[in-house]
């Protein structure tokens, strides 16, 4: 900016005009408070990030699914091979979320379960997502029988990338997540006195939806009914299968939890 420090006709307003030009940061710098909003929104989101831990002998799928959690805005705070170095990794780094393999070295039997088992002991407010290769049902109901923040998906199956994040997310804010393949699984062998049977076909199929984390929201859209239809739904579910009174997060549990149990 060329000024005019005579005060002649090229400014018409004289030195005093100039000297508050040249120290008007509004006018140096016309960005610089777009520039603190965006360094204030970024480092928002830096703290939003959840922090992953991550366990599986298979290195290139950890690496890959460390990669994938990077970039879809998730912090990784540690990867390892096997149980007992997990269990340092979450005493030390304390991340909310940890996904884990069943079967790890050294035996390649429940490892990871065992593992699953002890970090909820100890820290309860921890996010547990089981990744595993195969449907392990009496696995899966022995980790999810734990209660909230508890998920259990086939490696295979896992095919959309929004989809599975928002998994993770829904874990860590208290929900829970059953992979449609263990959820047939457990259909197809429940025990003959099955306290669903008080359920009535559709309202089976809104717990079944229920099952596998899904909100009213969402089922209403698979079901192609109304929220409020689901709603009903999911308060008759709960009335006949005479679960006790508490929070509306709490109670869907242990729908869940039932609808599993019934096997």
């Amino acid at each position: 900016m060329r000024v005019n420090m005579s005060g002649g006709a090229g400014t018409g307003n004289g030195p005093a005009e100039a000297v508050r030009l040249a120290r008007d940061p509004a006018d140096l710098w016309p960005c610089a408070g777009a520039a603190r909003g965006w360094a204030t929104i970024i480092e928002e989101m830096a703290e939003e990030r959840i922090r992953v831990a991550l366990a599986d002998d298979d290195v290139l799928l950890r690496e890959g699914l460390a990669s994938l959690l990077e970039r879809s805005g998730f912090d990784v705070v540690g990867q390892c091979a096997d149980s007992a170095r997990l269990l340092d990794l979450v005493r030390q780094q304390r991340p909310e979320l940890v996904i884990v393999d069943i079967r790890m070295p050294p035996g390649y039997s429940t490892e990871g379960l065992v593992a699953a088992h002890q970090i909820r002991a100890e820290f309860p407010d921890t996010a547990i997502l089981v990744l595993s290769a195969h449907v392990e049902v009496e696995y899966a109901m022995d980790l999810l029988a734990t209660g909230q923040r508890t998920g259990y998906l086939l490696k295979s199956r896992v095919i959309d990338v929004d989809d599975f994040t928002d998994t993770l997310r829904r874990l860590v804010r208290g929900g829970s997540a059953v992979d449609p393949a263990l959820v047939a699984e457990l259909v197809a062998a429940r025990r003959l006195e099955d306290p669903l049977d008080a359920l009535s076909p559709r309202e089976r199929e809104v717990l079944s939806l229920m099952a596998t984390g899904r909100s009213n929201s969402a089922i209403s859209r698979e079901l192609w009914v109304t929220e409020g239809t689901v709603e009903k739904h999911v308060r008759s579910i709960l009335m006949k299968l005479r679960l006790p009174e508490s929070d509306e997060m709490h109670r869907r549990v242990l729908a869940v939890l039932t609808f599993l149990g019934a096997r």
